[in-house]
């Protein structure tokens, strides 16, 4: 989600109108609820890692130019998306929870950045024309989407031949494996945590070969400890 943060256990218009509240039955609605419930304690969290938040930022913002077009998917309170904004053509950041979408046009509407909007949608549905992004971007995402394979495939589609996927992932196979397999599933039931995919940076590197695109960096920019969160850029060939 938006400020890189590990996951809580706890005016440019676009060119489409992808805003849209999940249905009773969705898939996308379990997650809309969980995110609604958590926005406002999520937006007043500190980032853990400082010094590594914002070597990713460097690293995005050299990747980004003022001709791109540019989607964000999970988008998350929007605090990333303020900061790379500025380095983009537009930028339209989106997230499937309503809550934290309002909580993101509170703040751009404090700070306005003529090159930024805001949407509801999900990350695991379609969410563009195909070939309409020059750059995807999907912080604290991947690991959170229903279907990876699938949020993959709709990314590709929403890409430009020569687009990027531009990511950082929580690994959570890379954990102390009581994590993933006793503390996350306990907390899930009591509501405490989302749902979450398990992999390592090996499986989530697969994933996006499989399909299409092809691996440009894989990175660490955590400075405290273990960083189980993977910075990698894909490109679409072409």
């Amino acid at each position: 989600m938006d400020s890189i943060h590990p996951m809580p256990f706890s005016t440019a218009t676009p060119t489409t109108d992808t805003t849209r509240l999940p249905q009773a039955g969705d898939p996308a609605a379990r997650k809309a609820r969980f995110w609604d419930r958590v926005a406002r304690k999520y937006a007043a969290d500190p980032i853990a890692d400082m010094p590594g938040y914002e070597a990713t930022l460097r690293r995005v913002q050299g990747l980004l130019t003022l001709e791109q077009a540019v989607l964000e998917i999970g988008c998350g309170t929007g605090s990333t998306a303020l900061r790379l904004a500025p380095f983009t053509g537009r930028l339209l950041a989106t997230d499937v929870s309503s809550h934290m979408i309002a909580i993101a046009r509170e703040k751009l509407a404090a700070q306005p950045v003529p090159q930024l909007s805001f949407a509801v949608a999900d990350a695991d549905a379609p969410m563009a024309r195909p070939g309409e992004y020059d750059s995807v971007l999907a912080f604290n995402l991947l690991h959170l989407v229903s279907d990876l394979d699938g949020a993959l495939g709709a990314v590709v589609q929403a890409l430009r031949p020569g687009g990027r996927l531009i990511s950082k992932t929580a690994c959570i196979a890379e954990m102390n494996p009581l994590i993933p397999w006793l503390a996350i599933p306990l907390m899930r039931a009591i509501g405490k945590a989302p749902d979450v995919l398990c992999f390592d940076a090996e499986a989530l590197q697969a994933a996006m070969v499989r399909q299409g695109l092809v691996i440009e960096a894989v990175e660490r920019h955590g400075t405290k400890g273990k960083d189980i969160r993977v910075f990698i850029v894909a490109r679409k060939p072409g």
